[in-house]
């Protein structure tokens, strides 16, 4: 497996497109429940290809990234060969940005001497898809990149 094997919640909202994965490989309901009791690892084998190419459209198709911790907050912007980021530390150890007053106190504080912001850009030195799937495996999720935009907008003006 190039990724990871989604889960069975991820299967189960996906069920119309495994259907029509295992129809693009002539496996139809009886089949499949014949390969799951008479040949489980080709059953897992479908399994984990199902799942890789999954990951690799939604993989594909991101653009921005957030990972929240408890003083640290990293913002990604994906691009076809780096990432940029934007990382916002609190330097008062008590505030928790995983409370919604500990991001109150971020949009109060954003431009004060209690925030460290620092910007940067990698270069992918690996396949996209993975840095971004490595990110994801680290706690950033997929986000509408409305606050890497806002902020964003703020620094270069």
């Amino acid at each position: 497996m190039k990724y990871a094997r989604l889960t069975k919640e991820q299967f189960d909202e996906l069920h119309a497109e495994f259907a029509n994965f295992l129809a693009t490989q002539t496996i139809d309901k009886a089949e499949w429940d014949s390969l799951k009791i008479n040949k489980p690892e080709v059953a897992e084998q479908e399994l984990d290809v199902f799942s890789d190419l999954i990951w690799e459209g939604v993989l594909s198709r991101a653009e921005f990234l957030e990972h929240f911790s408890k003083n640290h907050i990293f913002l990604f912007k994906c691009f076809e060969k780096d990432v940029q980021s934007i990382v916002l530390k609190s330097l008062v150890p008590e505030t928790d940005f995983l409370t919604k007053e500990g991001l109150q106190w971020l949009s109060d504080n954003m431009f004060t001497e209690n925030i460290e912001m620092k910007v940067g850009k990698k270069v992918f030195t690996e396949d996209r898809n993975a840095s971004i799937f490595e990110l994801i495996q680290q706690g950033a999720f997929l986000s509408d990149g409305q606050l890497f935009t806002q902020i964003n907008t703020i620094i270069e003006s």
